[in-house]
């Protein structure tokens, strides 16, 4: 059990929260939600006791265990994934490394006495209470359900791209099996088979209380039984799915609202008899009104710290009906097959989501169909009139060279003038100060909505968005959302994020594992239901 009381915390003049109380009980799962920069990062660093709030306590259980995913890959790039798991239980590791270096020793010097026999047999006694000869079986399982295949297991973490070694990461995490695990976005950098594993490990197998901070509304919705919700300088819990969640918040907010406004009409009520009857023979009950009027408090009713965008996509002119037929494509990578034997067809208006595992060849597929790239086989074409806007999930492309947040839409989008840039800029939350801000320095949500602002400056009739999502918060997700429902144009784009994907698409393309792709014409939930069965 972990007991939050009279919890205050900020940051120089901003307040994350003020006199938070909270009990999170054992065998729970708790969505932490709240805008970026609210302060749920934070609040995991003042569970674990590595920083100290203002005012207030963090109290957990002894002997409680607390297990956090810390995405910091970079002190293991020359060590063994499987050894990197391993270490995800300290005393286990530890006493895998003495064996190891004992049996080494023994054999190097030829020499077995009564004294290493003694200290194996602590060190055998060791390993077994703490599992430690499953433990290799365990540590494989887990990284071969997030998708690291068992070719990589013995290789270093430096063999794997960067989304990869966070994954190995997060197999560490759950190799620790602590009491109460705290996971920071674990579902960035996975694909929809890597969470789909993980929703099902986290609900069925792992037995401790779990704390996640996801931006991931399905992901929240499975797995959640209670949401933590950081806004307004409150720490407020609340129970059901993400929508609930919404409806119960607003009902709360609009009931402060009632409340200041019924004070603030009778303070209007009150001054108006005080200037009334200010003088004359009813001028003493007038000051005891303005006495009163003097004790009377108003609710401290804050600002939300969440921010909706709004984009607005329109085409400038509508493409033909058919807007992309393809023959026969396939890709190698090597002499590895990506995907091949490929035909489509796709008409104007449809939203098309392609889904599958990282590494099957989605992002290949879009560079393809916009030129960047070669196929190894087949043929695409364009239909008449399309105009393509491309959103890369690598922002670097684009974000590559020092310039102001401004000068660089001015430059990217030449036919607007730098008022209707601005305009832009500001319906994505950039502020007048931020502008001038250098694009090197942009946060990952920042660089997104920069990007999505070009592309609605560009007008095209077709968007291609590769994993558009990635860095956005809830907020800008479900905007982004309405924006694209609303799009009259076509839409062809990749993500992992099924809430997102099931509001949007109406066809679905699945690169299956074995190369073949599945496309299914329907909303993915539908899809959902016929590839589980």
């Amino acid at each position: 059990m972990i007991r939050i009381n009279q919890l205050t915390m900020s940051y120089g003049p901003k307040l994350l929260f003020f006199d938070a109380d909270l009990v999170l009980a054992d065998h729970t799962h708790y969505a932490l939600v709240g805008a970026n920069g609210a302060g749920k990062s934070t609040l995991f660093k003042l569970i674990t006791g590595e920083e100290e709030p203002i005012a207030g306590a963090t109290a957990i259980s002894k002997d409680t265990t607390v297990g956090w995913l810390k995405q910091d890959q970079f002190r293991y790039e020359n060590t063994r994934i499987t050894d990197i798991v391993l270490q995800g239980k300290a005393k286990l590791w530890q006493a895998l490394v003495d064996k190891e270096a004992l049996l080494t020793a023994a054999e190097l010097n030829n020499h077995w006495d009564e004294k290493t026999a003694h200290r194996l047999s602590k060190l055998e006694e060791t390993i077994a209470t703490l599992g430690g000869y499953s433990a290799l079986a365990f540590a494989e399982k887990l990284l071969i359900g997030l998708g690291i295949h068992a070719d990589y297991h013995q290789k270093p973490l430096s063999s794997l791209s960067g989304g990869y070694k966070l994954r190995v990461l997060l197999a560490q995490a759950l190799f620790q099996e602590p009491d109460t695990l705290l996971l920071d976005e674990p579902t960035n950098h996975l694909d929809i088979v890597s969470i789909r594993w993980l929703e099902k490990y986290l609900k069925t197998e792992f037995r401790g209380t779990v704390i996640f901070i996801s931006h991931d509304v399905a992901f929240i919705d499975l797995l959640a039984d209670h949401i933590i919700d950081i806004d307004y300088g409150e720490i407020r819990e609340y129970s059901g799915n993400y929508a609930k969640f919404l409806a119960e918040k607003k009902e709360i907010e609009e009931q402060k609202l009632l409340a200041k406004k019924n004070i603030e009409q009778k303070i209007a009520s009150m001054q108006k008899l005080v200037d009334r009857f200010r003088a004359g023979t009813r001028a003493k009950q007038a000051q005891s009104r303005a006495k009163m009027i003097d004790k009377i408090e108003l609710p401290d009713i804050k600002h939300t710290s969440r921010a909706w965008p709004h984009f607005h996509f329109k085409p400038n002119r509508p493409s033909g009906k058919i807007v992309l037929r393809v023959k026969k494509l396939g890709h190698l990578f090597g002499d590895k097959i990506l995907f091949s034997n490929l035909h489509l067809e796709i008409a104007r208006g449809e939203k098309v989501a392609i889904i599958g595992e990282n590494g099957a060849g989605k992002s290949t597929l879009l560079k393809i169909l916009l030129g960047t790239l070669s196929q190894t086989e087949g043929e695409y074409e364009w239909g008449h009139e399309t105009h393509i806007s491309y959103f890369s999930q690598d922002h670097h492309e684009l974000l590559n060279h020092s310039a102001s947040v401004l000068s660089w839409l001015c430059d990217a989008a030449t036919h607007v003038s730098e008022q209707q840039a601005r305009k832009a800029l500001g319906q994505v939350l950039f502020k007048t100060e931020d502008v001038e801000k250098d694009i090197l320095s942009l946060s990952g949500g920042e660089a997104a909505r920069l990007l999505l602002a070009k592309i609605a400056l560009e007008s095209a009739n077709v968007l291609i968005l590769d994993e558009p999502t990635n860095h956005l918060d809830i907020e800008a997700t479900d905007a982004l959302a309405q924006a694209l429902i609303a799009y009259p144009g076509t839409l062809i784009f990749v993500s992992h994020d099924r809430h997102f994907i099931d509001k949007i698409a109406n066809r679905i393309l699945f690169v299956s594992p074995d190369k073949k792709m599945i496309d299914f014409k329907g909303q993915f939930a539908e899809f959902e239901k016929n590839f589980d069965k």
